[in-house]
């Protein structure tokens, strides 16, 4: 528990930035978690529970000085689409279910931080990321513009969305529409002129003192209606056991999402602010977030970019601000829930649209076409599946794409033909810097990927085409392994028949500047003696000195012993 070690030597200078930033996050939360529970189609009070009871634990386990925990939108709209068939219009069951996933998340949590497993996750890249969040910003915008117009809405998918939404637009509320616009009008210019400062709580008020003075519910304006008052009694949710079983499949992807998500928020922070995140302890934190979300009738929880933003902006020191923020809100489900009940659902709508806004960022797909195309696809793959078939696949689509992509990159690799570069006694890729000497009867290549199983046949055959395409007959053949980290069975044996096959044609082959690891796979695989030996003595430079010296001399290769020892 990492409290135990900040907080003895807390400061009392941090006493009121910590207070402050407390403040500023509740009043951000309030709006916020009703509109992201909404989103989710739980009772408003939930995601409010979510910060609570989320916040809370997250403080004591938390390696991250600014993270803040709540629900995002992008896992209220991924647990709305689970969740709306399961409970088949039942809210009981659909607040149960919201929680026990909640739950689900905080044991997969748990369970990847006991196996270690914090690195897994990485398969979810920051490519992933961008197009997940474009296609979710997107998918959440269609399903917000009904309540933001006042209309009913409705649709399985973006299509029908779409056009259900085109179909009703002559039946649009114009008071709901007037109060909406201009709720996203002065979010936009308040998000612009007070950055980090709770604007949408601003809004809030105006919007509800405006619907309460001149009684706008009568001309078809929604509202959020009651609000429990105080805490909700922790316990574990409790279902059938024929609904277990689906939300598996939804806890696992808000695993990912939560986590993945969650990391790269703190480590923006913790880049900025120069102080080190252990990914694994992140892990333990969000699980036991989630879990407490799960006891407090909430659902699963994620460390945010844009409320860590308002907790870091607002001066957060340590993580005792979320304990802050957490004490406000109760007090405020305690006292001010019958402010909450008139409350515009249009207004929430609005809150929706400018947070998931700036999930779009067309300069970064830019960016990625212009550094990497595979990279550029895989976001653009996370994109069109998100938005086709729905965040909660789109994630396993995309995430699925990213190792297909990595493992055909790792299938074809690229080797390179070594030449020397001028004046030294370094080798480079050829092809890539025509200047580089090369050598009449000499063959130098670098394999710039592991030897895998599934890639040493494309490895073999590359290399085989390129030795017999010489123009000058290969006498002898080195293979540098300084960029393969590791080799398995296959690979060995590849090299092995590879010595064979040139040997029928005269030729020698020779390994140079192998890891280690390679080395020892290499030695245990009996094939080292094969290979004539391989040695961390062995040097590329030594084995082309020795080669040029026996050219001058008119003699066969003969490799010097520089080993010493193996």
């Amino acid at each position: 528990m990492p409290i135990l070690g900040w907080l003895p030597g807390y400061r009392a200078a941090w006493l009121v930035p910590d207070l402050t930033a407390g403040l500023t996050l509740a009043a951000y939360a309030v709006p916020v978690a009703m509109a992201y529970s909404a989103l989710a189609g739980l009772p408003p009070q939930s995601g409010i529970y979510c910060y609570i009871f989320g916040g809370l634990t997250y403080a004591l386990f938390a390696s991250s000085r600014h993270l803040a925990i709540g629900p995002t939108a992008a896992i209220s709209v991924m647990s709305a689409s689970v969740l709306g068939n399961l409970a088949a219009g039942n809210l009981a069951d659909y607040v149960a279910m919201a929680a026990l996933t909640a739950g689900m998340v905080g044991l997969l949590c748990l369970m990847a931080w006991s196996l270690r497993l914090s690195s897994f996750v990485n398969f979810i890249s920051e490519s992933i990321l961008l197009g997940f969040k474009a296609g979710a910003a997107l998918s959440i915008a269609i399903l917000q513009l009904p309540p933001l117009l006042g209309v009913a809405g409705g649709g399985d998918n973006l299509f029908t969305r779409l056009q259900n939404l085109l179909h009703q637009l002559t039946t649009a509320n114009i008071t709901v529409i007037c109060i909406g616009t201009g709720a996203l009008l002065l979010l936009v210019i308040g998000e612009l002129l007070f950055p980090g400062r709770p604007v949408a709580l601003a809004v809030v008020v105006l919007a509800t003192g405006a619907v309460s003075v001149f009684g706008l519910t009568d001309q078809g304006v929604r509202v959020v209606g009651a609000v429990p008052s105080g805490l909700p009694a922790l316990a574990l949710p409790i279902i059938g056991y024929h609904s277990v079983e689906p939300l598996l499949e939804l806890a696992f992807a808000c695993f990912l999402l939560s986590y993945v998500e969650s990391i790269a928020a703190a480590r923006t922070f913790a880049t900025q602010h120069r102080y080190e995140v252990d990914p694994r302890q992140e892990l333990l934190a969000l699980g036991g977030a989630n879990l407490m979300s799960a006891l407090g009738q909430g659902y699963p929880v994620a460390g945010g970019l844009s409320q860590s933003a308002v907790n870091e902006k607002a001066g957060a020191q340590t993580p005792l601000a979320l304990f802050f923020a957490s004490a406000i809100l109760m007090l405020a489900l305690f006292f001010l829930t019958g402010l909450l009940r008139n409350i515009p659902v249009t207004v929430l709508a609005a809150i929706v649209l400018v947070a998931v806004s700036g999930f779009i960022k067309i300069d970064e797909f830019k960016r990625l076409w212009q550094i990497s195309r595979l990279e550029f696809n895989v976001a653009l793959v996370a994109f069109v599946g998100v938005l086709l078939l729905g965040i909660l696949k789109g994630v396993t689509v995309s995430a699925t794409a990213s190792i297909l992509f990595l493992l055909h990159l790792l299938a074809n690799p690229h080797v390179s033909i070594l030449g020397r570069i001028p004046g030294s006694n370094r080798f480079s890729d050829a092809a890539r810097h025509k200047s580089n000497e090369l050598f009449a009867g000499l063959f130098l290549f670098r394999i710039e990927a592991p030897l895998l199983y599934f890639n040493v046949d494309t490895i073999n055959r590359t290399v085989l085409d390129s030795i017999h395409s010489q123009q000058t007959a290969v006498r002898l053949a080195v293979c540098d392994l300084s960029t393969s980290p590791y080799i398995d069975a296959a690979g060995a044996r590849m090299l092995e028949q590879l010595v064979e096959e040139l040997a029928r044609d005269n030729i020698q082959f020779r390994i140079a500047e192998a890891h280690a690891e390679v080395r020892e796979i290499l030695r245990t695989t009996g094939i080292s003696e094969t290979l004539g030996g391989v040695s961390r003595h062995t040097a590329l430079a030594d084995i082309v000195e020795d080669f040029e010296r026996d050219t001058l001399l008119g003699e066969a290769f003969s490799p010097s012993d520089r080993s010493g020892t193996p």
